[in-house]
């Protein structure tokens, strides 16, 4: 039985993580959240609230502890061991790190440090951290794992500096830490998300403009959900991997004028509304084209992405419509 905590637990990408190890069984789930997205009620199956160590049982199922990562000393009072940490909790996002940039640094520096102490602290064999593509800042794609970090974003600075403090956890303290690059990541359980995909079947939906930042022609490498859970669990337990850091995408550029006309497509086939759309400025700090080289993830980690990215729009779509 493996013992894990998910920071984040009840966002997007932590939600599909819990139902996946849910479902495999066998397994102790710590979600750790401060509600900011959602609580435990948006889980597939119920976890138990646990406010203090008496409350858990030692017995394997799901357990949600709120709280916030810039403050783990209650975290450290409930939970005394776990073999795996998946750090999802972070301010997410270029433009909301560009609107305040201390909030972002507060979250994703020192909430991850934070993260990083407990691990050590308790034990954990693994440290699994959610970073992004935005450390690489504007290069020529493809990004991959040696390209010199060049953030331009306050969130790229932040998560850059999650990665450093990664490497010097495992190299100071030998701590099992992997850093997961993941490109723009999409899906159903994304109602919340405020990225493109969520964002354009949103208003779409609401008979509203999807809005194209820019002219359109800037790439982006869109990764299903469900495959990206299987490079989380991957990195969890494949061994010989730590102080390593891995792109996590599909390897393929789509341009927001392709990904609005297949959505728009999709959308038109599956209850007839016609999507309108409109241009507005770039905006402050997003990269002009990003797609990764996921060559050392499918060697190293055994891993490559499944889902088509037609097949994973229709699942989002059909996802959305559901809701209604």
């Amino acid at each position: 039985m493996t013992s894990w905590l998910v920071t984040g637990g009840c966002g997007f990408i932590g939600r599909n993580l819990i139902r996946s190890l849910q479902r495999a069984g066998g397994h102790t789930i710590f979600v750790y959240d401060n509600r900011s997205v959602a609580g435990p009620e948006s889980l597939e199956q119920r976890p138990v609230r646990i406010a203090s160590a008496n409350d858990y049982n030692n017995a394997d199922g799901c357990y949600f502890i709120e709280g916030d990562i810039r403050d783990t000393s209650e975290l450290l009072k409930i939970v005394a061991q776990v073999d795996v940490v998946v750090h999802l909790a972070a301010n997410t996002g270029v433009a909301p790190s560009v609107n305040e940039p201390m909030l972002d640094c507060a979250a994703n520096v020192i909430g991850t440090l934070n993260m990083l102490e407990f691990a050590r602290t308790c034990g954990a064999k693994r440290f699994v951290f959610a970073s992004s593509g935005a450390p690489l800042g504007e290069v020529d794609p493809p990004l991959s794992e040696t390209t010199l970090p060049r953030p331009v974003s306050p969130y790229g600075a932040s998560k850059l500096s999650g990665e450093a403090y990664c490497s010097a956890y495992w190299r100071t303290f030998g701590l099992g830490t992997v850093a997961l690059r993941f490109s723009n990541v999409y899906g159903p359980g994304s109602r919340h998300k405020s990225s493109a995909v969520a964002a354009f079947i949103t208003n779409a939906l609401a008979a509203r403009d999807v809005v194209i930042y820019g002219d359109g022609l800037q790439t982006r490498d869109f990764l299903y959900v469900g495959d990206l859970v299987e490079a989380i669990t991957q990195a969890a337990v494949v061994p010989d991997i730590e102080g390593e850091i891995f792109q996590i995408a599909t390897n393929t550029g789509t341009t927001v004028l392709q990904l609005v006309d297949l959505l728009a497509e999709l959308i038109e086939v599956k209850t007839g509304y016609k999507v309108s759309s409109r241009h507005e400025p770039a905006r402050l700090g997003d990269v002009r084209f990003n797609f990764s080289d996921i060559s050392k993830a499918r060697k190293t980690l055994g891993w490559e992405p499944k889902v088509k990215i037609k097949e994973g729009l229709e699942e989002t779509l059909s996802y959305f419509l559901e809701l209604r």
